[in-house]
């Protein structure tokens, strides 16, 4: 069921344009109107789910099957990119601006090409004790 003020249902429901790159029953794939790099793509599940905590098994299986095929034409149509991030935004803390579940594929083709990630590396603040309650609390959780 479509949210009713979702850019992203809108799209699905082709009530706003979009350059779109592949379809079927369950994704829409099309072009991100940024273009971080030439050739950014958007996935997103027909379906409306705001983030990754609203999948079931069978949403995620369904919409992360699709994303090599799609990756796997990026690279075809832009065979001078020499890697993609393919990255999933989950709230407004970790950049998610458009509140219906989408996969970033983003073809990389240098260092400077606009497209940067950065990730902390703290390692020296953990060690072996500290890392085995963190991985058992995410453990204790898992369920099913």
């Amino acid at each position: 069921m479509a949210e009713q003020d979702c850019v992203f249902c809108k799209i699905v429901n082709q009530e706003i344009p979009s350059y779109t790159i592949y379809e079927d029953e369950a994704v829409k794939a099309f072009l991100d109107l940024s273009q971080v790099t030439p050739g950014h793509v958007l996935l997103v599940p027909k379906k409306h789910v705001a983030n990754i905590f609203e999948y079931d098994s069978d949403l995620a299986q369904t919409v992360f099957a699709r994303v090599p095929k799609v990756a796997r034409a990026i690279k075809a149509a832009f065979p001078d990119s020499t890697g993609m991030n393919i990255c999933m935004n989950n709230g407004k803390i970790a950049y998610q601006s458009v509140f219906h579940s989408h996969i970033h594929l983003v073809p990389r083709y240098n260092e400077e090409d606009g497209f940067s990630m950065h990730w902390a590396d703290n390692t020296e603040q953990y060690n072996d004790e500290k890392l085995t309650a963190i991985a058992q609390k995410i453990q204790n959780n898992l369920g099913e």
